[in-house]
């Protein structure tokens, strides 16, 4: 009988996924559910990845001529009644506030005050944002309107997961109004490809471009573009999503122009957004049986200085090398800004602090002691390889091989999440029969990591969507590049030319 490798994390991966999930980001320091059901409470490590992600994507929104801007929370229920389709996507999710103050009634707080007309708090802003819009436009010279925001959304969560799914969320949704469709259209797919370098460079997780299918578009939107990633259980997680909405949205929130010609019609319109799911999926796919693993470039620490003071006398020499060392990096420029970095010099024993920055994932450990500060030079530790692997840097290296280091890691992480994704990916899958057998786990009541991603044909009936049901399996996506090819579809038999990638999903 083999005795198996202690890890940080219990469960492992292998043994129970969820709950692996759960004690990773209790490991981690990063989130706690909140006393309302559903929502969170994001700590600093937590925020301050999200942190990292809003620098990054706010200066590339900026970059394509966004300008951020805020509206309401409340929605009135009368500007979601405008767009039917839209409100029927959105009507079980929606907080609903109907009075406006309290008042005690034997040692109770009881609302009272009704409101004339119901408020929806935010579960997305197309229409709040349209009255808006309404109002700024009037002419092909207003045009292009290119708005983004920061902000928060409520959306009732029946099934909550800390980061996945949560109530309450954070995200930035991007909303802009154009003169043609193709012009449209454009920006719906320009910021897709914005997503997909963000998501590819910086979080290092590979993905797969596509458009949704009807039955998974957003509610409204003429054509829905999706970023599908992998988790390390072979479920697709949904990273981003961009949306070509035509004239729907305008016409029910009254978007109008006068054109070069004279003549008024409606603008056409998209939106698109990412969220605080992101931080969930990079501990799904990057995390291991340790805990989290941060790509250095989405790091909110990518080097942590770890003295070791033998004696008490040693203390203030051992801590003046760390600043040092510490200050040399902080000097040191990767990716255009400074590596950050942080000296831990908290009364622990040195054992306890190398588990918990393990456990958060940073990229970089640096260990300095008094033989350290004789022979100028450091031990450090890389998240991407064994704990008890030390490499000897000498002082002057330092800087140059940091560097190179975490781009090392950077680019690791992102091999290993394609190697993972690629291995799971089924082509051979020809019948529903045999999809079926792929989605269905050996273990029913406590399901084994199973399945993966199918990428085969689909006939494009709609209606056909609704018999994946029963297997809990969505298309996920249409991949941008489609084979042209025929063959049989997945889900009925018939002929089918288009490419569809199918998934259970989170």
């Amino acid at each position: 009988m083999t005795v198996k490798e202690q890890t940080a994390i219990t469960p492992r991966r292998d043994e129970d996924y969820p709950e692996w999930y759960q004690q990773v980001i209790k490991a981690a320091d990063m989130a706690e559910n909140s006393p309302v059901r559903g929502c969170m409470v994001i700590k600093p490590w937590g925020y301050g990845i999200w942190e990292n992600m809003q620098r990054y994507l706010d200066a590339e929104i900026k970059r394509t001529g966004h300008e951020n801007a805020y509206f309401p929370l409340f929605v009135p229920l009368s500007f979601l009644e405008k767009e039917a389709e839209h409100i029927a996507g959105f009507a079980k999710e929606c907080a609903v506030v109907t009075h406006h103050r309290l008042e005690e009634k034997n040692g109770k707080l009881v609302p009272t005050g009704e409101l004339e007309e119901p408020l929806i708090v935010r579960p997305t802003s197309e229409m709040i944002i349209g009255e808006s819009f309404a109002r700024w436009i009037s002419s092909y010279r207003d045009l292009p309107m290119l708005i983004n925001q920061w902000a928060n959304v409520v959306r009732w969560e029946m099934r909550p997961r800390v980061f996945l799914r949560t109530t309450e969320f954070l995200w930035q949704e991007g909303h802009t109004v154009h003169a043609t469709a193709e012009e449209a259209l454009a920006e719906t797919l320009k910021m897709h490809q914005v997503y997909r370098h963000f998501i590819e460079d910086v979080l290092a997780i590979p993905v797969i471009l596509g458009e949704k299918s009807p039955g998974e578009r957003f509610p409204g939107a003429v054509s829905t573009y999706t970023l599908e990633a992998m988790t390390q259980d072979r479920k697709a997680l949904q990273m981003g999503t961009s949306h070509y909405l035509g004239q729907n949205f305008a016409k029910g929130s009254g978007i109008k122009f006068s054109n070069k010609d004279g003549q008024v019609e409606f603008g056409y319109t998209t939106s698109w957004g990412c969220t605080t799911r992101m931080i969930g999926a990079m501990i799904m796919i990057h995390g291991d049986d340790d805990g989290l693993r941060l790509p250095p470039r989405i790091s909110p620490k990518q080097v942590v200085i770890l003295p070791v003071v033998p004696k008490p006398e040693l203390e203030s020499e051992v801590f003046a090398y760390a600043e040092k060392i510490a200050e040399q990096l902080r000097n040191t420029l990767y990716h255009n800004q400074p590596i950050s970095v942080f000296v831990d010099k908290r009364d622990k024993r040195g054992g306890e602090k190398n588990w918990e920055w393990i456990k958060k994932g940073v990229p970089l450990r640096i260990e300095v002691g008094p033989r350290d500060l004789e022979s100028k030079s450091v031990m450090l530790c890389r998240r991407d390889q064994g704990h008890k692997e030390k490499h000897k840097i000498g002082v002057d290296q330092l800087p140059k091989t940091v560097v190179g280091i975490l781009d090392e890691i950077q680019n690791n992480y992102y091999k290993q999440a394609l190697e993972i994704r690629d291995a799971h990916i089924n082509r051979e899958i020809k019948s529903f029969d045999e999809l079926k057998a792929f989605f269905t786990p050996k273990n029913s009541e406590k399901p084994e990591i199973h399945g993966g991603f199918v990428w085969g044909k689909w006939c494009g009936d709609p209606e056909t969507e609704k018999l994946l049901e029963e297997l809990k399996v969505t298309i996920r996506c249409l991949p941008l590049k489609q084979t042209q090819t025929e063959g049989k579809c997945l889900i009925t038999g018939r002929k089918a030319t288009l490419d569809v990638v199918m998934a259970k999903s989170y």
